[in-house]
């Protein structure tokens, strides 16, 4: 959810800037850096950005930057500044201090002087918004750019995913010999050989692997990934449903975990763990 755009607009004696920064979030969190004479514009500008941007901590900043440097003043309040003046006086006669300045003091206050820059005309608005829309698309395509490299990344976690879950299958079969000799060294060094009920061991033995039996895991997990790539390639923002996703890939491994009893197989599964780590990490910055 990282992106950049900018656009910039010069008429020649206007130059219009519009500059659109985020970072990561879960929800979007906007604010706004535009001049006093766009307040009025502000509302429209938020609701733009929640329809295109959707997600992020987005800075969005309007910079107009006037070539020939001309304030006009639209007109002075006289009455204000008469009264900011006589108060002045009063006062500066109270504290006895000299009156000295006081109509520079009075004209610099609040509201005396009204600037014509204050409003934004509808001409120059249209020029504003078209530069913004430019800005967005900008920041789209770098969206887009940086998703594109996102995906790739998650594709190949994906596949890794996979690959180790086909090397768990390979290493499956060889627990139960290892399993059994194990068992029966662990039984005739405790009641002797010859006393071991081979039957009943043979019982115990069959229900002790099924216990340990990741069939249906191994089934679920490879859905699971299977959905994990139908879902990326679909042109909707699904971000949170991917995050859902990882959350039962994550569950699957897990179990496969705890099950494997064997030191090869526990390798993999750290191998597929460290994977969806790195896949959940990047799926912080999809929409």
């Amino acid at each position: 959810m990282t992106g950049y755009g900018l656009a910039v607009h010069d008429s020649g004696s206007t130059k219009y800037t519009v500059e659109i920064k985020s970072l990561n979030s879960k929800f979007l969190e906007l604010s706004l850096r535009i001049p006093r004479s766009f307040s009025d514009k502000e509302f429209q500008l938020r609701t733009e950005c929640n329809k295109q941007i959707e997600r992020g901590k987005v800075n969005l900043s309007i910079n107009v930057e006037q070539v020939a440097q001309t304030v006009k003043a639209a007109g002075i309040d006289k009455v204000l500044l008469k009264h900011y003046f006589e108060q002045l006086k009063s006062v500066s006669e109270e504290l006895n201090e000299p009156a000295t300045n006081l109509f520079q003091l009075a004209l610099g206050l609040p509201e005396v002087v009204k600037y014509d820059d204050e409003s934004v005309s509808d001409e120059e608005w249209k020029i504003v918004e078209q530069t913004f829309q430019k800005a967005i698309k900008a920041f789209q395509q770098f969206r887009a750019d940086e998703g594109n490299v996102l995906e790739q990344d998650i594709r190949s976690r994906i596949d890794i995913i996979m690959d180790n879950l086909g090397k768990v299958a390979i290493e499956e079969p060889k627990r139960v010999p290892l399993i059994r000799e194990r068992l029966n060294q662990f039984l005739s060094d405790s009641v002797g050989g010859e006393n071991i009920d081979r039957n009943r061991f043979e019982q115990e033995l069959i229900y002790y692997i099924d216990k340990l039996d990741i069939t249906e895991e191994k089934t679920r997990l490879k859905a699971h990934c299977d959905y994990f790539i139908e879902t990326l390639k679909s042109p909707d923002a699904n971000g949170k449903k991917l995050g859902f996703i990882s959350q039962e890939i994550g569950r699957e491994i897990n179990t496969i975990g705890s099950k494997a009893n064997d030191a090869n197989m526990q390798k993999l599964v750290v191998g597929m763990k460290e994977e969806l780590e790195k896949i959940k990490e990047q799926l912080l910055n999809v929409l």
